[in-house]
């Protein structure tokens, strides 16, 4: 599974009802073979998924695709990657929390 191939499953499993109220940009930066930079915006119960990076990010997360990957397929629990240093979150980390929720996990 590609970066990619992983990001779009993400974004089927949006969940609008969960993002009521959400206003925010969240930027991943995936190192490693075929990582790259994307961010999603998250507005009026809607989401869109943009390769690049955003201008000024609500959330920054900074992780290696494999382990990206793996949080997104449940190989990898994000908090146990968040705490050993895996997958680095800059910003609302309140809005993290709500993300997994968003996004069907």
């Amino acid at each position: 599974m590609t970066l990619a191939e992983a990001l779009q499953g993400m974004m089927n499993t949006f969940n609008p009802a969960k993002a009521k109220g959400v206003n925010a940009v969240v930027q991943l930066n995936a190192s490693g073979e075929g990582g790259g930079a994307y961010h999603v915006k998250i507005a009026d119960s809607q989401c869109q998924l943009i390769e690049g990076a955003a201008t000024n990010p609500t959330v920054t997360i900074d992780v290696a695709v494999q382990d990206w990957i793996d949080i997104l397929t449940g190989k990898l629990d994000p908090t146990r990657a968040f705490m050993s240093g895996k997958l680095r979150i800059k910003g609302d980390l309140g809005l993290m929390m709500r993300f997994q929720s968003m996004f069907g996990r």
